[in-house]
């Protein structure tokens, strides 16, 4: 597996303790045995670094699994002119919803899903088949609300603490777009507006100058 800390730690809880779990560096994957020993490879960082994906092709007839919400799983095969030889399964990785109870699932082929099927029975995970298209589905939805909140505060229409509330109270939400941000990172919310931008050019998701200000900023603080 690949990924930050904790998000390994989610998958970690996710795939429980009957399962062995082996995290790894992308200079490990250089070797080219180096896959051979595994059933499954988790890569929650692929969407940002999919460059790494022609070393899985090492990985010839068994599953990888990667965070596939700012590129499709297509579009990662078509950056890398690449004709996968492995099961390439798309997740939603990014923070705040790996550890829901069910997981969003995007397949690039459909003769992949028996394979998968197996693998996610044994994880004893639960799962939903979306497309396979930037921002898959809840991260699209969550994130093109979390640029309208910005949009309202920076407008005046309403402060930060009521439009928590309102959505909170109005929508039956968990979070607020703002507490949502924060669990899965301004980083993460705006590179996906961007990929949806890219993909789709629906004004919904152009960014709003607030929140690329807040992404900005984080970016120099944490420089």
């Amino acid at each position: 597996m690949r990924g930050s800390e904790d998000r390994v730690k989610v998958m970690q809880a996710k795939i429980g303790s009957g399962h062995e779990l082996i995290s790894f560096r992308q200079s490990e994957g250089e070797n080219a045995g180096y896959f051979s020993s595994f059933d499954v490879i988790i890569d929650l960082n692929l969407d940002d670094e999919s460059s790494r994906l022609p070393e899985y092709n090492l990985f010839d007839g068994r599953i990888v699994i990667g965070s596939a919400v700012k590129k499709s799983l297509a579009q990662m095969c078509d950056e890398n002119n690449l004709q996968t030889s492995f099961h390439f399964i798309g997740i939603n990785g990014l923070p705040a919803f790996l550890d829901k109870e069910r997981l969003e699932i995007s397949f690039l082929n459909k003769d992949s899903k028996n394979a998968f099927e197996k693998t996610a029975i044994a994880m004893n995970w639960k799962y939903k088949i979306v497309h396979d298209r930037v921002g898959m589905v809840t991260p699209r939805v969550i994130c093109m609300i979390i640029n309208e909140a910005f949009y309202t505060l920076q407008e005046g229409i309403a402060s930060r603490d009521d439009i928590e509330a309102g959505m909170k109270l109005g929508t039956a939400f968990p979070y607020g777009p703002f507490e949502w941000c924060d669990k899965i990172g301004i980083k993460n919310v705006y590179e996906t507006l961007v990929a949806l931008y890219s993909s789709t050019k629906d004004e919904r998701y152009i960014i709003c100058e607030l929140l690329k200000d807040h992404y900005l900023l984080a970016e120099t603080v944490h420089a």
